[in-house]
C-alpha cells in the first residue's frame, strides 16, 4: 500500500477533515474518545500552550492511500521551550500532554494499517528533522514497537507502557457472572449483601439527557474530587484539579450529551447521589471514564455495585463491549479483560541540538516547571503582603 503524509495548515483544517475523521474513528475497535476528531479538536482549543516558556505550534499530519483516502491522522503539535529564541527546543508530540486526562494518545488508524502508517510518518519525519529536536512517540502497539526495534534504529528510546483494559460483553449478566473468578463472585455478592444488611436500598439512575447533563457532571466531579482527597485510602489522582482541564472534559461531555453519546451512571441511596462514573457511547462500544463516590461509603464497595449495574445496563443495551480504560489495578483485571499494549518511547534527531536533547530536555523542564511555579506563586505572595 502506497501512503502520502500531508501537514495541515491550521486548526481551521479539522473542521473540513471532520466527517472523513469522524468515519475512521467510527471504525476502530476497541474505540476511545481520544480517536475521535470532536477530542481532539477541543483538547487543542482548551489545552494548547502559548506562555511565555511554552508555545504548541499545530503540526497534525494525515496519511492517505494512493487513491486520496483518509488512512489515518496524527495529531500532532511542536512544542517550543521557550516559546521563542534561537535557542529554544522543538519537541514534537501528540495531543494529549494533560494529567490524568488523555490516557491514550497517538496516530489514529486502524490496527490493521498501524505498521505502514508509523513506517511511512518516521520516514517523513527523518526528512524533517531540521524541524524538531526529540519526537515522543505515543499509542504504539506491540508489533509496531516490535518491528521498531529490530529494524536497527536505536534513536528511539522506550520509555514505558500503558495497557488499555477492554471487556467483551456476553448476553447475560448471568452468563459474565459464570466466567468470574470465585474470589470476584464473592466480592460482587459482599458488595450488595453490605448495604442490604445495613438496612440501605439503592437505585442506579442513567443520566443522558443534555438538560440534566451539566448538574451531573458537575456532581460527578466533585465526588472525583472527595474520593481524590480522601488521605486514609489508596492515593487517587485527582484528574479535575486544574481549572482548564476541568472545563475542557466539561466542554467535551456536554458536547456528547447533545449526540446522545453520554452516559452517567448515578448510584443513589436515600435521595443522595453516593458514586457517579461517567461514560461515553460510541455505536455499541462504551468506554468508562472518571468516577468518584463518597469516602464513607467506601466501605460498602458502592463503585464496585456501580460498575456491576453498569455492565447490566450496557448488556440490556445491546453493548458488544466496554472499555475499562488504562491503569493496572484490582477494579479493572478482576472482570478478565483483554489487554491492548501501547508503548510510549523518544526519538532524537541527527541535528547538534538533537543530540543534546537528553540533558537540555531534562534540564529545561526543570527550569519551565520552577519558573510556572514562580509565576503562579507571585500573584499569592503580593496579595499575603497587601
Amino acid at each position: 500500500m502506497t501512503l502520502h503524509v500531508e501537514r495541515l495548515m491550521g486548526p481551521e483544517s479539522l473542521d473540513a477533515l471532520s466527517v472523513e475523521w469522524e468515519s475512521l474513528h467510527m471504525q476502530l475497535s476497541p474505540r476511545t474518545p481520544y480517536t475521535s476528531p470532536l477530542w481532539n479538536r477541543l483538547w487543542w482549543r482548551h489545552l494548547s500552550d502559548q506562555r511565555t516558556w511554552v508555545r504548541d505550534e499545530f503540526f497534525v499530519h494525515v496519511v492517505r492511500d494512493g487513491h486520496g483516502a483518509l488512512v489515518a491522522v496524527a495529531p500532532l503539535m511542536l512544542t517550543h521551550r521557550p516559546a521563542t529564541g534561537l535557542l529554544r527546543l522543538r519537541e514534537l508530540q501528540f495531543f494529549g500532554a494533560d494529567s490524568n486526562v488523555t490516557e491514550i494518545r497517538g496516530v489514529v488508524c486502524g490496527p490493521e494499517d498501524h505498521d505502514a502508517v508509523i513506517d511511512a510518518l518516521r520516514a517523513h519525519f527523518q526528512t524533517q528533522q531540521h524541524e524538531w529536536h526529540r519526537l515522543l512517540w505515543s499509542g504504539i502497539r506491540e508489533q509496531s514497537r516490535a518491528r521498531m526495534l529490530n529494524d536497527g534504529d536505536d534513536s528511539v528510546v522506550w520509555r514505558r507502557k500503558s495497557v488499555d483494559y477492554y471487556l467483551p460483553l456476553p448476553s447475560s449478566w448471568e452468563e459474565m457472572k459464570l466466567k468470574l473468578s470465585r474470589n470476584m463472585k464473592e466480592a460482587l455478592r459482599k458488595c450488595y449483601n453490605s448495604l442490604r444488611r445495613a438496612g440501605h436500598t439503592f437505585t442506579v439512575r442513567v443520566v443522558s439527557e443534555p438538560h440534566e447533563a451539566a448538574a451531573a457532571l458537575e456532581n460527578l466531579i466533585q465526588l472525583h474530587k472527595a474520593r481524590a482527597s480522601a488521605s486514609d485510602m489508596v492515593p487517587h489522582p485527582d484528574a479535575f484539579e486544574s481549572l482548564t482541564v476541568r472545563e475542557f472534559f466539561t466542554d467535551y461531555a456536554l458536547r456528547m450529551a447533545g449526540r446522545n453519546q453520554l452516559r452517567i451512571f448515578q448510584l443513589e441511596i436515600a435521595g443522595e447521589v453516593v458514586a457517579a462514573r461517567a461514560a461515553f457511547v460510541f455505536g455499541d462500544e462504551m468506554y468508562l471514564a472518571h468516577s468518584g463516590y463518597r469516602p464513607e461509603w467506601g466501605k460498602y464497595s458502592v463503585m464496585t455495585t456501580l460498575v456491576a449495574e453498569t455492565f447490566k445496563w450496557a448488556i440490556a443495551n445491546q453493548i458488544s463491549g466496554v472499555n475499562l480504560s488504562t491503569g493496572t489495578d484490582a477494579s479493572k483485571t478482576r472482570w478478565k479483560p483483554t489487554e491492548v499494549v501501547f508503548w510510549e518511547g523518544t526519538q532524537k534527531s541527527s541535528s547538534y541540538m538533537g543530540r543534546l536533547v537528553p540533558l537540555a530536555f531534562d534540564n529545561l523542564a526543570r527550569a519551565t516547571l520552577h519558573m510556572s511555579s514562580l509565576m503562579w506563586l507571585l500573584p499569592h505572595v503580593r496579595r499575603h503582603h497587601r
